[in-house]
């Protein structure tokens, strides 16, 4: 069985052992500036095993322990089997390192020791006990330093993924506002077609004209706002084909720069829907008054409409449209507010919209 390293892990225990090989210089720079020179050799030769065996422990030995079997017992007694042996390394390993960079003279010793009547053994065990202590303290440190990093990395690839979640959302919504509104706008053609106008070649240019724009315009996350109000004229002027001189189109505007950024095709969906479910279905007097007004970075944009008399008896009911826009804005804003009125025969659309909110 073959066992890939990981570069990319192997290098983050790479830059966490040079992060502590810097403590134990400046320690020893600080304590023991006598032997500074000497001490830091022997760290650097220290840390090449620390980070190996660390290394292994944390990304083989430890995903070993806790890898799910069928008898928990198993897990206990190779936990207590891997543990004990990362303890050895630590210590006699740890010792047995330092015996190598003695024997090819990189390692120099600078510990006094007594030699107790117990000779060599007992000079060892104290040697090896020595080394334990800073390669459990290594063990620690190491094993918080990862913790930070793997939470820190869950942290950012959870964001990533709502981002990349918010985005595919958001691409979902769009794709079913254009179809919406090249459905109802088709329909309004095909009306005109139906009676034989002499109107439906220049429906059929300007329609060309918008879904131009929505092709082409519309792909990236912003568009000026000027770019906005240029379509809802041009649908404005596409729907009022259909109408005799008895529909009333009042649009005003109170913009105090028309080079603000907004999300493409934000607004048209509030006058789509006045024309369709409002005037489309108004017998006496239609009318629409908009009211685009962008002040200090905060946008409100009103549409009011007429509709048949409302009974007045249940809650108004959104259609996909309104209810396509909502989410959206829910996506994009967190200041925003879009609330809809229905009165005797008039319908109110009021969206409000903090453009220094968005996300």
């Amino acid at each position: 069985m073959s066992i890939s390293i990981n570069k990319e892990r192997f290098k983050f225990y790479l830059w966490i052992g040079a992060v502590w090989l810097l403590l134990w210089i400046l320690n020893s720079l600080a304590n023991h500036s006598e032997v500074f020179v000497q001490q830091s050799l022997n760290e650097i030769w220290r840390v090449f095993y620390i980070v190996l065996t660390n290394f292994i422990f944390y990304e083989y030995s430890l995903p070993f322990i806790v890898k799910k079997r069928s008898i928990i017992l198993s897990n206990i007694l190779i936990g207590i089997l891997l543990i004990a042996l990362q303890f050895i390394l630590v210590s006699w390993g740890m010792y047995g390192w330092k015996s190598l960079g003695l024997l090819l003279h990189i390692y120099t010793s600078l510990r006094q020791v007594t030699l107790s009547p117990g000779g060599a053994f007992n000079y060892i065990m104290e040697d090896v006990f020595y080394q334990a202590q800073g390669g459990i303290t290594a063990l620690f440190f190491f094993g918080l330093a990862k913790l930070f990093y793997d939470n820190f990395k869950l942290r950012k690839t959870a964001q990533q993924l709502r981002l990349e979640m918010k985005e595919a959302e958001l691409n979902y919504l769009k794709s079913q506002t254009n179809p919406h509104f090249l459905f109802n706008t088709l329909n309004n053609i095909y009306s005109l077609a139906r009676d034989k106008s002499d109107l439906t070649p220049e429906s059929i240019l300007r329609l060309s004209d918008i879904l131009r724009y929505m092709l082409y315009e519309t792909s990236g996350e912003y568009m000026y706002i000027e770019q906005e109000l240029k379509i809802i004229n041009d649908y404005i002027a596409l729907e009022k084909l259909r109408y005799d001189d008895t529909l009333r189109v009042n649009f005003q505007t109170d913009i105090d720069d028309l080079k603000q950024l907004l999300p493409p095709l934000l607004l048209i969906p509030l006058v789509e829907n006045a024309f369709k479910h409002g005037v489309s279905e108004t017998r006496k007097l239609p009318f629409i008054e908009i009211l685009l007004s962008i002040k200090k970075e905060r946008l409100t944009f009103v549409v009011k409409n007429s509709t048949e008399e409302f009974s007045g008896e249940g809650s108004v009911k959104e259609n996909i449209g309104l209810s396509n826009l909502r989410r959206q804005l829910e996506l994009l804003y967190t200041d925003c507010n879009l609330s809809v009125q229905q009165e005797e025969s008039i319908f109110t659309a009021t969206l409000i919209i903090n453009l220094a909110s968005h996300v």
